[in-house]
């Protein structure tokens, strides 16, 4: 197996005011699902912000999550002219603690892949699941996303883009499958989580027409992204073990 470098992390970040703050140096090309400059964009920030569960949005609404934020997009807006920031910027929402961020950096040659991701599972689903299935076993109380921010230095393709949130989404599920991580319905294991979000920054370095499995960028995404989820699952579940006797949420 060849040896890939796992040096210090490249892109400069802070959490501030429980926001991470990722700084890209300049305006990069971005494509996201993100629920603020959601889609294909340049932004010069990518900021996840920390909230109460109760806020995250219209999916945990449903859920029974109670009070939210009536527009997240505002709301990140808002916040980031708090935070002093002026530059275009793309917004994440997370109930997840920002104590709990993990960072990743995978690279290769002149190939460089980093992360920044936050896990939560208590609405953890199954693609495919009913959107209202008859047995909730949910608790909004308690953090349920996992935001993957995925940065490189490789100038990508509108198509490698794609190619990175594929590879990133199956990365991700590979680990909730292999711990047996069950869907909320109660029904299923599960695939990801009724909120989650991805964010992939292009880089102005060496040019990427692809980034799928059998690439170098592909593989380097996916070893990112299953080392964060990985730990990031670990953090949750030595959460939840501490939190366990309010908490009611079972064991994934």
């Amino acid at each position: 197996m060849r040896k890939l470098s796992t040096r210090a992390m490249q892109t400069a970040f802070k959490v501030r005011r429980t926001t991470l703050i990722v700084d890209l140096g300049d305006v990069r090309s971005v494509l996201s699902s993100a629920p603020r400059a959601g889609g294909i964009t340049r932004a010069r920030y990518i900021l996840n912000h920390q909230v109460a569960a109760k806020q995250l949005g219209r999916d945990d609404r449903r859920m029974g999550a109670g009070a939210r934020c009536a527009d997240p997009a505002r709301t990140l807006s808002k916040l980031a002219t708090s935070l002093g920031i002026h530059d275009k910027f793309v917004g994440l929402m997370t109930a997840v603690s920002l104590a709990d961020l993990v960072t990743v950096r995978e690279a290769y040659g002149q190939i460089w892949v980093e992360g920044f991701v936050t896990v939560g599972i208590s609405n953890a689903v199954r693609a495919g699941d009913p959107v209202t299935p008859r047995q909730r076993t949910y608790s909004g109380a308690h953090p349920g996303t996992i935001n993957l921010i995925l940065v490189t230095n490789a100038r990508l393709s509108a198509a490698a883009m794609v190619g990175m949130v594929q590879v990133a989404t199956e990365a991700k599920t590979a680990v909730l499958l292999r711990a047996k991580v069950k869907s909320w319905t109660g029904g299923s294991w599960a695939t990801g989580t009724g909120t989650d979000a991805v964010v992939v920054v292009s880089g102005s370095g060496p040019p990427m027409r692809y980034s799928g499995t059998h690439t170098t960028l592909g593989e380097l995404v996916g070893r990112a992204i299953g080392r964060a989820v990985t730990e990031g699952l670990a953090r949750y579940v030595r959460w939840h073990h501490r939190c366990k006797p309010c908490s009611g949420v079972k064991d994934p």
